[in-house]
């Protein structure tokens, strides 16, 4: 095995990704050392390389991930169980602390000293913390979960993000069933939501999406088509991350309905929220961002069992090689599929 990885650095906003060298590390007990299989583009990593959200820099990006493990120094998986050398995994693109203010509030993605996989820094001691690379170095305590074999690496790279996202946010639902859902965006997110939802047994899954392209793929997903909604759905899903959808999405809810917000995580302007409407109609709202370990072994859960149901492979618009990384990002940018697969021989 060679002593050396190659990854796609970001350096700055509307500036091509470099390739460049970093050395394999030696690992400390608890850590992992991973071959990247493949790595999807997240809508996130695009809001980075476009100037629309800050990183800081220099950064690995990508957060969207399988692999195999090729080297471990005592570690198991998120269940205790050691783990074969070359096994098929992903894992938690969040390691939390489990001790400071938030993680003991149950807010993991929120920890003091939280480290992002695909987000951080880079760092002479640790830079391998992206999906952009050939390997990634799993530091201690990273939860690792075994990928089952029935789901394709490009469906198994979206789980550690998107598929994770939008099970941390029907855990906040909680009971779909038998609920009127109304999904703000047909994107990755979007979709997933049509298709979870779907499968957790909502009477009616409604999504609502400007782009034709995206809105057509939706009724492979469990979902119907209107052009705008309807004042009286349960459950309102926002995936869209912009102010007309977030202020569509809360007047198209019932009396007693729940406006989930997990769309906007990159600036935009406010929204108008009458504090009236909120009382008379007693409203909820919560805002979901990121999920919690459990979210990921639920989301494999769920793509293993649905397999046969919903298409995901075919979310994945193109592939392309680590070299053509530049090339991968323009096309994901202009032609806005709902994902971009960078693959690894």
């Amino acid at each position: 095995m060679s002593s050396h990885s190659t990854a796609a650095v970001f350096h700055s906003s509307h500036q091509p990704l470099t390739l460049e060298h970093f050395q394999l590390p030696t690992l400390a007990q608890g850590e992992a050392l991973v071959r990247i299989r493949c790595a999807t583009i997240c809508g996130s990593d695009l809001h980075t390389i476009f100037g629309r959200r800050a990183e800081p820099t220099p950064c690995i990006l990508g957060h969207e991930m399988v692999a195999n493990l090729i080297e471990a120094n005592q570690v198991t998986d998120y269940y205790g169980n050691p783990i074969p050398l070359g096994t098929r995994i992903t894992w938690s693109m969040l390691l939390s602390c489990n001790h400071c203010f938030f993680c003991k509030l149950g807010l993991p993605s929120k920890c003091e000293q939280i480290f992002k996989f695909g987000h951080q820094q880079l760092a002479s001691h640790h830079p391998l913390s992206g999906a952009f690379a050939e390997h990634c170095h799993l530091p201690s305590g990273t939860a690792i979960f075994l990928v089952p074999d029935n789901i394709p690496d490009e469906v198994a790279a979206c789980a550690n993000c998107a598929t994770s996202t939008v099970a941390a946010v029907l855990r906040h639902a909680g009971l779909v069933s038998g609920l009127n859902v109304v999904v703000m965006g047909a994107g990755m997110l979007g979709l997933t939501a049509c298709a979870m939802a779907s499968w957790a047994g909502a009477a009616s899954v409604v999504v609502i999406d400007p782009n034709h392209h995206r809105l057509a793929l939706a009724p492979q997903f469990g979902a119907t088509l209107e052009n705008k909604p309807n004042p009286g759905f349960d459950l309102a899903l926002e995936f869209a991350g912009t102010p007309q959808a977030c202020e569509q999405a809360l007047n198209s809810l019932r009396p007693g309905g729940h406006l989930i917000l997990a769309g906007s995580v990159s600036p935009s302007a406010p929204i108008q929220i009458s504090p009236e409407f909120i009382v008379r109609r007693m409203l909820r709202i919560t805002g979901v961002y990121n999920y919690k370990p459990e979210d990921l072994a639920t989301a494999l859960h769920f793509l293993a069992q649905s397999q046969h149901r919903f298409p995901f492979a075919s979310l994945v618009g193109q592939r392309f090689t680590l070299a053509e990384i530049n090339t991968a990002i323009a096309f994901a940018e202009r032609e806005r599929p709902p994902r971009v697969a960078i693959t690894f021989s």
